[in-house]
């Protein structure tokens, strides 16, 4: 099967069942999401194994970061994700190794930081008043924009957009992907009386800026890991991160733009 037939199914499969559950919202977006951050915190141990992470740490923050943002919003969110590092040089001091507790706890505080705040952001924005409108606004601008850079690039794509991180990423891609961003939240949000107008295509522009910056910094850890997927769960998608990289960062830029609009 090619990876583009790949790519195609599993979106086939899994965009409904995300955009299915992102409706029910409640326990069970915190349940999708709970196991989109297990399988994501594996896929990131593995790739940064020879760092040794102190993953069980991260685990740990990382549930008691999306518990807190169900049950309390940001705050308690926050308070859970700051148990990693405790957790972290606990563990370093009972672990028998011999990496240092800098890098160690470092690289989880970082894993957890990552995967946690951004898929808390996802529930924290489907918690908002038009916390369904919202969310899936943020999912399909994202998958758009990946779809139309992805095709761009191949088309089109020309000059790099960053290639020491990523380098089948183009400019051409970008500015695709960008336009399709912007349009869809447009058309999601015109005439909901959620946002303005004006105010529904500066959070396109976001998600366009954001998305791509979340796609990259996933490039970096890999590119300095030397691997080129962080799994291989999702066929021509890669793993789950290689999934959700774009939906980190975006969810968490869009979250604090909603709250500047007062839309909380």
């Amino acid at each position: 099967m090619s990876s583009l037939v790949s790519r195609l199914l599993v979106a086939a499969v899994g965009a409904p069942l995300v955009l299915g559950v992102a409706y029910l919202g409640g326990w069970w977006l915190f349940a999708l999401v709970a196991v989109a951050a297990s399988v994501a915190l594996h896929e990131y141990a593995l790739l940064i194994r020879t760092l040794r992470p102190l993953i069980l740490a991260a685990y740990a923050g990382v549930f008691a970061a999306l518990v807190g943002a169900e049950l309390g919003g940001l705050e308690w969110m926050v308070a859970g994700l700051l148990a990693t590092l405790l957790l972290a040089f606990v563990l370093h001091w009972l672990a028998d190794t011999r990496q240092s507790a800098t890098v160690a706890i470092s690289a989880t505080v970082l894993g957890a930081t990552w995967i946690g705040f951004g898929l808390g952001h996802a529930l924290l924005i489907r918690g908002l008043e038009e916390g369904r409108l919202a969310a899936f606004t943020v999912l399909v601008a994202v998958w758009a924009g990946d779809i139309a850079a992805f095709f761009a690039g191949r088309l089109l794509g020309r000059h790099r957009l960053a290639p020491m991180l990523s380098p089948g990423k183009t400019w051409e891609g970008f500015a695709a992907g960008s336009a399709a961003s912007i349009f869809v939240a447009f058309v999601a949000l015109y005439d909901q009386g959620f946002l303005t107008i004006g105010e529904s295509l500066v959070l396109g522009v976001v998600i366009a800026v954001a998305a791509p910056l979340g796609d990259l910094f996933e490039s970096g850890l890999k590119r300095d890991m030397q691997a080129k997927d962080s799994g291989r769960l999702l066929g021509g998608h890669g793993g789950m991160l290689d999934r959700i990289d774009s939906l980190l960062f975006a969810f968490v830029a869009s979250y604090y733009l909603l709250r500047a609009f007062d839309a909380a």
